[in-house]
Order: structure tokens, then C-alpha cells, then sequence
């Protein structure tokens, strides 16, 4: 029997970021690193390949992620949006391992959570994610049975129409971290949260 090959990072990196103002995924955070080297550092230290899909190789974005270790694609259908972006991710990480999908605009998740999301998914779990004050989070953990709908996914929605109808199959790993909650979406996003 052959060994199922280890999980695989797909880091979204193909959005406009149309209401940051700016180009908000080489935004520098207070450290100086660029929130999406940060967003792919995290989460290449939890698993030991990542794939960053982004909208254009020639963008000063690809040279960076490269750098930061992963293996960046372009997709030509990013303008369709998070689902089109996610499929072709997910092709160019190819068939029959499963996946721990990241946002890049999602820089302030631990490496310890997307661990545990990732040991979910090595203990058998179909589809797992972070869950903070009962809220689902990022990243997401999909098996590689969901390759098929995983590569015809449209549109902006993402993978959460899969995760809505295979309910039953998530495993929710309950966490404290507030940053699976918190994606930058306008500069304001980027100041800390209010925990209660």
C-alpha cells in the first residue's frame, strides 16, 4: 500500500483588495514582513509544501512568496473570484492529498492552530477547522476525496458551500485564537481586536 502523500498548503493570494485602498497583501505589518509572507510563513510551519495562487506572476507578490518557500501559480480566472482562485489552486497541488487552504489576508492566525488543523485532518478527519467562541474560522482542512468539487468551484464563495453540506463530516477544533476570525479587509481590520 502507498503512503498517502503529506498535506499540502494552498494560500489564496489572488483577491483585488479593492477596499484596502492600497495593494493591502504587500502591506507591511509592524514586524516590516508583508502580510502575506506572513500568512505563508505561518502556515509552511505546519506543513512542509505550500501553493500560492496569485494573479499575475510578473507581480513584485509572486518574487516574494517564492521567496518566503512556496510554489507560486498564476490564475488567469482570479478576477471570478475565491472559488475560481481556490480550484485553481488546488489543481496545480494536483489529486490525492488533502489540503490546509489559507488566506493570505489572514496574517495573525498561530502556527500552533493550523497545526492542530492539520493534525485533524492526519487523524482521519474529511474536513476540519478552527473554531474560536464558537465561530468557524481559518484555515480549512479538506480531504482529497473533495477533489473534484474542489477544482469545479466558481464564483466567490469559496470552499463554504462544501463545508455547509458535509456539516456532519467537520471536525471543529476549538481554539483561542482570534485570529482565525480576523481577515484584513480595510486598514481599520488591521487594528487589534477587542476580545471580551
Amino acid at each position: 500500500m502507498t503512503a498517502k502523500p503529506p498535506i499540502v498548503g494552498i494560500l489564496l493570494a489572488a483577491g483585488s483588495a479593492s477596499r484596502f485602498g492600497s495593494d493591502k497583501l504587500l502591506h507591511l505589518l509592524p514586524d516590516g514582513e508583508a502580510m502575506a509572507v506572513t500568512a505563508a510563513r505561518h502556515l509552511l510551519a505546519a506543513v512542509p509544501e505550500c501553493v500560492a495562487v496569485v494573479r499575475s506572476l510578473a507581480h513584485p507578490l509572486a518574487g516574494k512568496l517564492r521567496e518566503a518557500g512556496c510554489r507560486v501559480e498564476e490564475c488567469a480566472r482570479a478576477d471570478e473570484g475565491m472559488g475560481a482562485s481556490l480550484a485553481c489552486a488546488v489543481r496545480a497541488a494536483g489529486p490525492g492529498r488533502d489540503y490546509l487552504v489559507a488566506l493570505a489576508d489572514m496574517p495573525f492566525i498561530r502556527p500552533s492552530t493550523i497545526t492542530a488543523v492539520r493534525e485533524a485532518m492526519e487523524s482521519g478527519a474529511k474536513l476540519a477547522a478552527p473554531y474560536f467562541h464558537a465561530r468557524r474560522g481559518h484555515p480549512a482542512g479538506i480531504a482529497a476525496q473533495f477533489y473534484e468539487q474542489l477544482v469545479s468551484l466558481e464564483g466567490d464563495a469559496g470552499a463554504r458551500a462544501l463545508l455547509e453540506a458535509h456539516a456532519g463530516e467537520l471536525r471543529k477544533i476549538p481554539c483561542g485564537d482570534i485570529g482565525v476570525l480576523r481577515d484584513i479587509d480595510t486598514p481599520n481590520d488591521l487594528m487589534p481586536p477587542l476580545v471580551v
